[in-house]
């Protein structure tokens, strides 16, 4: 080698053993404790700060802006919203009322109840939710959950009382559930719901929904309570054997078709986007003219009778609470997992049009509002309410500027209580079918499926399996597949990362995937390594450490003539190490010390290199094979490679 390249070669090694100075001697990271404490002053400076120039009342009022959004915009509002605001309230009152006295159908409720659910949530909703086309009420998916939860412990038919007793308590620990899920931040619970099975799950329930709705559709008296695709269907095949009035199916296919009609002309000409709206109430008044002009009843066609309006009766002496404990334990079971369910909906829709109007929807004021109106709603004779995908979009279509679109709609349900309950006695309940298989369709996103399978084959596995679950289980089953697959899939990605060989790219000093860069070069008696896993744990570091030792076993019986020198791994990924890590590390050293190989650790992070220090790794490996880049320790082996020739 040329000596005048020495002092050069002096200056990169002194230069690359500064850099190692900054990995080894940086500060200690601060411990779990110390971050809590800092997180807590942090949040309390910063509202001190905000709030020192302020008086208590104005400090007071802030508060209670954020907690009441309606506070903030209400002051803003003008007349020309409201002319908007109005007409899109009424289109959704119009769909809201015949759909919450089918989905309290659906619920195993008398109808006044639906109806019940669609004034006081949206009022709620409107001074404390930060959507502005979200549209609450009862929805069918909730409606099925109810029913076929509930329904398992308390048959509706037998003890109506007790069944309803039962709703109120679920519904109460359903908002209990959302409202502590907002106040403490906790909304990645719901997130365990993933979007692939949410999507089968929605397909499976529609399936059993619609086919529930058959007893409507061809006037069944006695029916399952079971909502497996099996109960269902011999349910159906039995009553075949009894008498039947063809009248029920001919009022409820005709009125079907109807509305699909009308939906497909809205699709066709956005002018006409009131037309399916208003669609489910003219079948209702329609088919209730017709039922009572011809007696329709006298002939077999079954109606609704009971239908008790005025305003929303007090349910508070209804609760629970005081009840049994197995009873208040099996209502805040069926509370959760409607909380969860209703959120992941609400949530999923809200998400959907804010972006498109171009606004931010905020998660924990969100929950915090639904929990506060199921609340309220559990009070006020009311079952879980949430945000509804068929009526926010048309409140979207209809033109709506605020949430004061929610609070027309509930005046105008809570005006037909008042006024028009009793003209609803001779309702068909074949109608009420045809208008709950009328949405179904929107439930079922086959394109969505096909979208998962493309993309991610285990993602679709987790949504196929919670569909089979819905549809051959229950809907607990099928809930509970959905978790544990999902569950599965992060534990097997967490047990068994994938790890990668570098090499350098042509050109750059880019160290990447040889599988995903065939151009990327290996380099000679060198093997570079990458671990894809944010932690080293207990659960994964055996696994990568035999990983590691058998792939280096196939590189030097491929490479026989210039065996494998020095393995460096980058840690780059890795956010976190345990004693399982550190003692895997620890035995990989020792075997390739064994087999005349060194180890060399690059770029890793600020709290791995804290404990591999506290471990003591760091003196065993010596301060020479730790570097700040992968780079760095590429040159430091040559450099050591060079000296070893020289020395020669």
């Amino acid at each position: 080698m040329d000596e005048t390249q020495h002092p050069q070669l002096e200056v990169i090694s002194h230069e690359r053993t500064e850099r190692t100075g900054w990995v080894l001697d940086s500060p200690e990271p601060p411990n779990l404790f110390h971050q809590l404490i800092t997180s807590i002053k942090s949040k309390i400076s910063s509202l001190h700060s905000k709030n020192k120039n302020q008086s208590t009342a104005n400090v007071a009022f802030s508060f209670l802006k954020g907690v009441f959004p309606i506070l903030e915009w209400g002051r803003k509002y003008k007349a020309t919203k409201f002319k908007n605001d109005l007409m899109a309230g009424l289109t959704l009152a119009s769909l809201c009322i015949p759909q919450s006295i089918g989905y309290a159908n659906l619920a195993k409720l008398d109808p006044q109840y639906g109806l019940y659910t669609s004034v006081v949530p949206p009022f709620i909703y409107a001074m404390m939710g930060s959507s502005k086309d979200l549209a609450i009420g009862p929805v069918a998916v909730v409606s099925l959950l109810i029913s076929a939860l509930i329904g398992k412990i308390v048959d509706p038919l037998v003890d109506p009382v007790a069944y309803r007793k039962m709703v109120f308590t679920a519904t109460f620990f359903a908002g209990t559930f959302q409202a502590v899920f907002g106040l403490f931040r906790l909304g990645f619970l719901i997130d365990f719901l993933s979007h692939a099975a949410l999507v089968g799950f929605m397909a499976g329930a529609a399936l059993i929904i619609g086919l529930q709705q058959l007893k409507g559709l061809i006037g069944i008296s006695h029916f399952t309570n079971k909502t497996d695709v099996v109960s269902v269907l011999e349910a159906v095949f039995k009553s075949f054997h009894t008498p039947l009035s063809p009248l029920n199916f001919v009022l409820g296919c005709s009125f079907l078709i109807f509305i699909l009609m009308t939906r497909f002309i809205g699709r066709k000409n956005k002018k006409f986007f009131w037309l399916p709206a208003i669609a489910p109430l003219i079948s209702v008044v329609f088919s209730t003219l017709i039922v009572y002009l011809t007696r329709a009843d006298k002939h077999g066609v079954n109606i609704v009778k009971h239908f008790k309006g005025g305003l929303n009766p007090s349910s508070v002496h209804e609760l629970l609470l005081k009840s049994s404990s197995s009873d208040i334990g099996e209502a805040a079971k069926i509370g959760l997992i409607c909380a969860c369910v209703a959120l992941t909906e609400a949530i999923a829709v809200g998400r959907s049009f804010a972006s498109i109007r171009g606004y931010r929807l905020d998660g924990n004021k969100e929950m915090l509002a639904m929990g506060c109106m199921n609340i309220v709603g559990s009070l006020t004779s009311c079952y879980v309410a949430t945000g509804s995908f068929s009526r926010t979009a048309v409140n979207f279509s209809a033109g709506c500027e605020t949430v004061v679109s929610n609070i027309v709609m509930a005046i105008t349900v809570l005006i037909s209580l008042q006024l028009f309950t009793k003209l609803l006695y001779y309702t068909p309940l074949a109608i009420l079918a045809s208008i709950i298989l009328s949405a179904l369709p929107g439930l079922i996103d086959v394109h969505e499926a096909r979208r998962i399978w493309k993309v991610d084959k285990l993602d679709f596995i987790i949504c196929f399996a919670t569909f089979l679950g819905v549809l051959f289980g229950s809907v607990e089953i099928g809930l509970l597949l959905a978790v544990c697959i999902s569950f599965m899939k992060v534990l097997v990605t967490s047990i068994r990362p994938s790890t990668e060989v570098l090499g350098r790219v042509p050109g750059t000093n880019s160290f990447c995937d040889v599988k995903q860069y065939p151009m990327a070069t290996k380099i000679s008696g060198l093997l570079i390594k990458r671990i894809n896993s944010p932690s080293l744990c207990f659960a994964n570091a055996n696994f990568i450490r035999e990983k590691i030792l058998k792939l280096l076993t196939e590189e030097n019986e491929e490479n026989t003539k210039d065996s494998i020198h020095v393995l460096i791994i980058d840690l780059s990924n890795v956010v976190s190490i345990d004693t399982s890590g550190i003692i895997a590390l620890e035995e990989l050293h020792k075997e390739l010390l064994s087999r005349g190989t060194e180890l060399a650790l690059a770029s890793p992070r600020w709290h791995v290199i804290s404990k591999l220090k506290l471990a003591k790794l760091v003196d065993k490996l010596g301060r020479g094979r730790i570097f700040l880049t992968v780079e760095d320790a590429i040159e430091a082996c040559f450099d050591s490679k060079m000296s070893t020739l020289n020395s020669c």
